[in-house]
């Protein structure tokens, strides 16, 4: 059994032989706090076969209000982790944006619109899906109860304690409200999702959040709404030179969300007459004047305050403690980013960690975790500062040229890693792909069932590295493909080792398998390897190929063996976008780490294979334990 809802979880058994909660076990991950971040965190470490314990100080999940925006690479990310279909039905796709504006001379007027992603924005999706914040969870949620695990509500994380040696385990403390009682945790890391106010932030040692402490009160509201207002359903800016500034979002269930600036120009002055519903409502009228504006119903209200602050650690010293989301960065949700950036924190640390659990990882890899996303989380408060200001000063043309100057980020695709181990940048990538940005949009064929799929989405997120390996002929390439896919196979390589070390671990360390794994199938993926999944990606045509014509390794991993062109509607092939093209005689390889981030690219020449086997355990050897 696992912890439930009823608070009784301390105590119970677990199916992975970690224990019981109370007692002397040894448990491998606890996540302090059940948001998006600290459930995306669980469910990709339970995919993993980690299973994790989640401790959250709320009686239940988020039923209303909260964030509300998914952004282009998030929902790339739900889509690979076969999550993402009920919200694309359910919630609401933004293609478009408008600006507004009213001065004392002029009434209020629309002065642009525009495409919210342009084409020169390289996303698949190119819309902001707006689904409630408790959709995300119930996601989750659901995902974890069918591998046999739940929440623990009504259980605050209180603080931690360790000996400073990495071979003792933490001592988590969490109160069980239900007993008015404190509990005692035993855990190899320590992970806190627990929002802007993080006590596991708190507890670590110099933690503390940096940057502007300057606040602009806002009000939020999602409700059904009455207007003549003609821009309802896209994402607008109206900005009232004397009364504020409006951001308007469609939600799902026919609602809109405002957010309404209440004191244009200052800062941290609120009244409690400016913190009522009554005076947001008032104000929102006021601005989209001469329009009318009722609600009908109202489902949630909030005043907020806007800051830019990032904690100066997302770790402890020993790296055995971790800080996500808002306990790591707070900032403004006008740019809907929250959510996205706290997600794929979660999403950084999950498949980390597995390695790191099952004793793969050096300790390289988990050292790349904090620089990695606080990088990200500094280029988000850069761009928050400049996006607030634009909403305050409330010059449409400053907010537009900032949107337009952020919007890679904004989208998700222009979060990018510096160099580290992990992130090896190439002399010669040849293509738009790059060491430490992600694979962008391709299509290919898939041999074994000749469908068209997104290259860049089609293998699931297990936690496993792919290998792509780039042949414009297989057959002229077969003796650098055998001797490739022969060492990386074999325990005289880092992937092999490591492999085999693996086949151990998942053999021990694992969860129940969801019945969705039926129709998903993930054995076709980890045929080879729960480390990588190799992949051959090929411009020959299908009738001069045979999968019996490839290496065991590729013959094995035949639904990872892709056609490249003739796919309708494509202007490039996979091969000329991502790599710029891979000549006869040539053998170009792509590492791409399991969060989908391009590791590495190297290219050869047919008789290179031996130094393309040297350059991959190079690779792999700085972070792997081999």
């Amino acid at each position: 059994m696992s912890p439930g809802a009823n608070n009784e979880g301390f105590g119970l058994d677990h199916s992975n032989g970690a224990g019981v909660l109370d007692g002397d076990a040894v448990e491998n991950v606890v996540i302090a706090g059940a948001g998006p971040a600290g459930l995306m965190l669980a469910s990709n470490l339970a995919r993993y076969g980690i299973k994790p314990i989640i401790v959250d100080d709320r009686a239940d999940k988020t039923s209303t209000g909260r964030a509300d925006g998914l952004q282009p690479k998030t929902i790339e990310t739900l889509k690979q982790l076969r999550l993402a279909d009920s919200l694309l039905q359910k919630g609401v796709k933004i293609y478009d944006i408008c600006f507004w504006n009213s001065t004392p001379a002029e009434p209020l007027h629309r002065t642009r619109r525009e495409v919210h992603y342009p084409p020169e924005v390289d996303v698949k999706e190119p819309f902001i899906l707006l689904v409630h914040q408790g959709m995300i969870e119930d996601l989750f949620i659901g995902d974890l109860r069918e591998r046999g695990i739940e929440v623990t509500r009504s259980s605050p994380f209180l603080r931690y304690s360790d000996t400073q040696d990495l071979k003792a385990p933490l001592e988590i403390v969490c109160n069980d409200n239900s007993q008015n009682s404190e509990k005692v945790l035993k855990a190899k890391y320590l992970v806190g999702c627990d929002g802007a106010r993080s006590n596991v932030r708190n507890s670590i040692p110099g933690a503390e959040m940096i940057g502007d402490s300057s606040r602009a009160p806002w009000g939020v509201l999602d409700g059904v709404v009455e207007t003549n207002f003609p821009d309802l359903w896209s994402k607008v800016v109206i900005h009232s030179d004397e009364k504020g500034t409006i951001l308007c979002i469609p939600r799902e269930r026919n609602m809109v969300r405002l957010y309404i600036e209440l004191n244009p120009g200052m800062h941290d002055v609120l009244s409690s007459e400016a913190s009522s519903q009554e005076f947001v409502m008032k104000r929102a009228q006021e601005i989209i004047a001469p329009f009318t504006l009722t609600w009908t119903s109202v489902e949630w209200f909030s005043v907020y305050k806007v800051g830019q602050r990032v904690s100066n650690k997302f770790t402890n010293e020993m790296e055995n403690v971790f800080i996500t989301g808002d306990a790591a960065h707070t900032h403004s949700p006008k740019a809907a980013q929250g959510m996205n950036v706290s997600m794929h924190d979660a999403f950084n640390l999950s498949w980390k960690l597995n390695l790191a659990v099952r004793g793969l990882a050096l300790p390289s890899l988990l050292s790349t975790y904090s620089p990695e996303r606080r990088k990200i989380a500094q280029d988000l408060i850069n761009f928050d500062f400049e996006h607030a200001n634009a909403f305050a000063d409330g010059d449409p043309k400053a907010l537009a040229a900032n949107f337009a100057a952020n919007i890679a980020f904004i989208s998700g695709l222009g979060a990018t890693y510096s160099p580290n181990v992990l992130n090896i940048e190439s002399a010669n990538p040849g293509g738009c792909l790059r060491a430490g940005a992600l694979l962008l949009p391709a299509k290919v064929t898939r041999y074994v069932d000749a469908n068209p799929v997104d290259l860049q989405l089609d293998i699931p997120m297990l936690g496993q590295f792919r290998v792509f390996f780039f042949t414009a002929n297989p057959h002229s390439s077969a003796d650098f493909l055998s001797s490739v896919s022969s060492h990386i196979s074999s325990v005289n390589s880092v992937l092999g080792r490591a492999t085999a070390t693996a086949g151990t671990s998942y053999g021990v360390l694992n969860t129940p398998a969801p019945e969705s794994e039926e129709f998903e199938q993930p054995q076709r993926y980890t045929a080879m390897s729960k480390i990588f999944t190799p992949a051959l990606v090929t411009t020959m045509k299908k009738d001069a190929l045979e999968i019996a014509h490839l290496p065991a390794m590729l013959q094995a991993s035949r639904w990872t063996f892709y056609l490249d062109g003739d796919v309708a509607g494509e202007k490039q092939t996979c091969s000329e976008k991502w790599l710029g093209s891979v000549e006869e005689g040539q053998v170009a390889i792509v590492n791409v780490r399991p969060d989908g981030y391009v590791g590495s690219i190297g290219r050869w020449e047919n008789s290179q294979g031996g130094l393309a086997c040297q350059w991959l355990d190079a690779y792999y050897g700085g972070f792997l334990r081999g």
